[in-house]
């Protein structure tokens, strides 16, 4: 879908220069209590920590952090008690808006949650409403300059991906949750440089959104949501084509 602007898509072209650095540091920690929690604490064998790692890095995460988060996680530290908690709803237009959260306060969270919801115009919706029009899929980023096109899609199919499409700065390969870790490996085994991976929410469809003032209002609303310190991650099926994006931005 290259040309148009998936929140997936605005999420990796914003994160080089967010600069809110603390609250990055601090989702990821808790992210990383929870990943090494379940999956124990050594990224050669737990993939989804050795990802999430890496994102920690990308943004200078310092390496004293990153250790204390695992080591939070797997108990060699003591630990908040962090619960994990999905929220679903909509945007105005029928945009499909899914929130995950980790907190040590559920109450709190559902209403910052709910609060961010009523002051943007939408809809809290029942659970597993939303959720079945998402699939959990890998998601791998290779930067466009560092490969070509072609031989990266062969060798992304011969390892077992789904997909991959360009989306300009870079190629995104999409696997199975299961086929994701061996993808990933035989990629880095191959010398190919992964840019950004992760395990994630992708929407079956994706909702054209055309007019300038209801994407700007969309994106105020999930950029308000990722703002709250418990919430992790937003995943929404809305889809900018890149003329109205760049109309935002002049």
């Amino acid at each position: 879908m290259s040309g148009h602007s998936k929140w997936s898509t605005i999420k990796h072209k914003k994160a080089a220069t967010d600069a809110k650095r603390g609250k990055i540091f601090s989702k990821l920690a808790k992210e990383m209590m929870i990943v090494a929690r379940q999956g124990g604490g050594d990224p050669g064998t737990n993939i989804t920590l050795r990802t999430l790692i890496q994102k920690a890095r990308a943004v200078n995460m310092p390496a004293d952090n990153i250790d204390r988060a695992i080591k939070k996680g797997t108990g060699e530290l003591e630990g908040e008690q962090m619960e994990e908690i999905t929220y679903e709803g909509y945007a105005q237009g029928g945009i499909a808006i899914i929130v995950q959260a980790l907190t040590d306060n559920r109450n709190r969270t559902a209403s910052e949650v709910r609060h961010v919801f009523t002051k943007h115009n939408g809809s809290l919706a029942g659970q597993g409403s939303v959720a079945r029009t998402f699939n959990r899929k890998g998601v791998i980023q290779v930067g466009s300059q560092a490969v070509n096109e072609d031989e990266l899609f062969e060798l992304a199919l011969e390892c077992g991906a789904e997909d991959m499409t360009n989306e300009g700065d870079y190629y995104e390969i999409v696997t199975g949750t299961a086929e994701y870790p061996d993808v990933l490996n035989r990629l880095e085994e191959r010398g190919v440089a992964v840019e950004q991976s992760e395990l994630t929410l992708l929407p079956e469809t994706y909702m054209p959104v055309t007019d300038a003032g209801q994407a700007a209002g969309l994106l105020r609303f999930v950029e308000a949501l990722e703002d709250l310190d418990d919430v992790q991650n937003v995943y929404a099926n809305f889809d900018i084509p890149d003329d109205v994006m760049a109309s935002l931005n002049d």
